[in-house]
């Protein structure tokens, strides 16, 4: 009988690029463990200059996947609270950009904006906090989910109402100003609705940073449904190729992930984390330290004198045992 691991649920690719600036300022982290059904992506998009726009996407990056990470066991048991782990771990990355500038006065106006998203099966969550989109093909129909915190849609509107040409919307110098950015300060607007969106097999799923709109929306579109059946990082390919091929001097910093279901089947196992309030003496499976005659060594209640740890260590060396 030749054993065959199952298919996983999620295909993910990422992509970075410079394009024409001096430095990176762009940041980005995705986790999709093997043999879980759920996973994290997220992307910060810096500003600030050399060096404070990309201290400030790490630790917006950092900060935020950390506290997601750390609550990741929970996310399918507890998926009405995802939104509140969003809200608090983009809180954590604002107050620590703030204590970062109260300390390095030299980078203030230092910011980012951020977006982040959370599979559980095929349910998507997100926050979002700036104009890096997150977008969704569906049918051959390219379409942003989230909302953008730009002065672009305002641009665009004007064109709408016949006050602004195209040619002058797409160039105009205000375009890309943020109304809202983790930066330290009161954060304006983030987009994080309550309730999950549905994705259907044949779904692809994109995150970025705005440097991927110098790529104009329907060559975006034309792209990811052209390779919508080949793998993430196949996608991810030909959208650097094609960024590339734009040979843009202006070109901002690019980063992306690209997202698919590979599969909808039920949920088969769950990882459950430890219940709250339940200690390690409560669990069967433990690590003990013990001598070298194999019995255990030690009380964990008992108080140890100043000056005995490297005594009882040269006396009785310890081997840890696994107790399975």
């Amino acid at each position: 009988m030749i054993w065959r691991s199952p298919e996983p649920r999620y295909d993910v690719a990422s992509g970075l690029s410079q394009g024409g600036r001096d430095y990176q300022e762009d940041a980005i982290v995705t986790d999709f463990p093997f043999g879980m059904d759920s996973g994290v992506v997220v992307l910060a998009d810096g500003m600030g200059g050399h060096e404070a726009g990309d201290v400030a996407s790490k630790i917006v990056v950092t900060e935020v996947y950390s506290e997601l990470k750390f609550r990741s066991a929970t996310f399918a048991e507890q998926e009405k609270h995802i939104p509140d782990c969003f809200a608090a771990a983009t809180a954590g990355a604002n107050a620590t950009i703030k204590d970062y500038v109260q300390a390095n006065p030299e980078a203030r106006g230092m910011g980012a904006t951020l977006v982040s998203l959370i599979m559980v099966e095929n349910r998507m969550f997100w926050m979002s906090v700036g104009d890096s989109p997150l977008y969704v093909l569906r049918n051959g129909q390219l379409t942003q989910l989230n909302e953008d915190h730009s002065l672009a849609p305002q641009i665009d509107f004007m064109v709408q109402q016949g006050l602004l040409s195209e040619e002058a919307a797409k160039d105009h110098p205000d375009r890309n100003c943020l109304t809202s950015v983790i930066m330290g300060q009161k954060i304006a607007k983030s987009d994080c609705p309550m309730v999950p969106y549905e994705l259907q097999l044949g779904d692809v799923v994109l995150l970025s940073s705005d440097g991927l709109q110098y790529l104009e929306h329907a060559k975006l579109q034309k792209i990811l449904h052209k390779y919508r059946r080949r793998k993430s990082a196949e996608i991810a390919g030909h959208l650097l190729e094609a960024i590339a091929e734009l040979g843009d001097p202006d070109q901002d910093n690019v980063s992306f992930s690209v997202i698919k279901l590979n599969h909808m089947k039920p949920v088969e196992r769950k990882i459950k984390p430890k219940p709250i309030g339940q200690s390690e003496a409560e669990s069967v499976n433990l690590t003990r330290v013990v001598g070298l005659d194999g019995q255990p060594v030690g009380d964990p209640n008992d108080e140890v004198p100043e000056g005995d740890l490297v005594e009882a260590e040269l006396d009785e060396p310890l081997v840890a045992a696994g107790g399975k």
